[in-house]
């Protein structure tokens, strides 16, 4: 094969995941047109590709209007995934642990790209539940996983990955670089950081790291509790979060 064949295939493997990519965040069916528009590709190229996928089943049609959105195997390629990916079964053990501790929901939170994302959560066992929409992009700056998830970087790697508008939080207000950094080396030096929820008004955000053999945070274990409950209960679930991280720790990496 070419060199130029092969720039060529991995150009459309590149526009394949933007498709895929951009169908997970608007989280409904659209038509090639549409997506060729939300992608800045060549319709051209765009139906090409998703006839493409729709053949492989990882894109499947929905009505009869020529909508699209994704297909069963992936479905599939994310169970395979999870029976081989240790983190995701030793996380889901450790998020029930936490449950049945606190009776608050846990959450597993990850980088996925230059945002911040739920993975895993395991709802609360109390009447008032939070939940959250688990693959959901979410900017850094607006979580408490964040100020631990980037605390392997160095200051100017933090700035080029965070887009500029992820500063502006939801009231309208913006992070200051300064603060946001701050918060980064104490929360990683400590190894925990909680605040109360930017996203919304009821609920106080806890957040542990687990790391690799490396120290660098992997993920983080998260405690999602009502601001009351939280402050009532805020050592008790510091402590149970950071002993359910560091315990996760040792069994990935043991």
């Amino acid at each position: 094969m070419s060199e130029d064949s092969i720039k060529r295939r991995a150009k459309g493997l590149d526009r394949a995941f933007d498709i895929l990519d951009f169908l997970k965040e608007i989280g409904q069916p659209l038509r090639p047109n549409d997506i060729a528009k939300g992608i800045g590709s060549p319709k051209s190229t765009v139906y090409e590709l998703v006839a493409s996928l729709l053949e492989r089943r990882v894109l499947e049609p929905v009505g009869k209007d020529g909508h699209v959105y994704l297909g069963r195997q992936l479905y599939f390629l994310g169970q395979a995934h999870l029976r081989h990916f240790d983190l995701s079964r030793e996380a889901d053990q450790a998020l029930q642990e936490i449950v049945s501790q606190t009776r608050e929901t846990a959450q597993m939170c990850l980088l996925n790209g230059r945002k911040y994302t739920v993975a895993l959560m395991k709802e609360g066992e109390r009447n008032f539940r939070i939940t959250s929409d688990i693959g959901e992009n979410a900017p850094i700056p607006w979580t408490a996983s964040g100020r631990l998830l980037l605390g392997h970087m160095s200051d100017e790697q933090i700035v080029e990955m965070i887009d500029d508008q992820d500063f502006m939080l939801p009231n309208g207000e913006r992070l200051p670089l300064a603060t946001f950094l701050k918060e980064i080396r104490q929360a990683t030096e400590e190894g925990f950081f909680s605040f109360d929820s930017v996203a919304d008004t009821f609920t106080h955000c806890f957040a542990a790291p687990v790391r690799d053999e490396r120290g660098v945070c992997i993920c983080t274990l998260c405690i999602v509790a009502p601001r009351a409950d939280a402050q009532s209960h805020y050592q008790e679930y510091r402590r149970v979060l950071i002993d359910s991280a560091n315990r996760l720790a040792r069994r990935i990496n043991d």
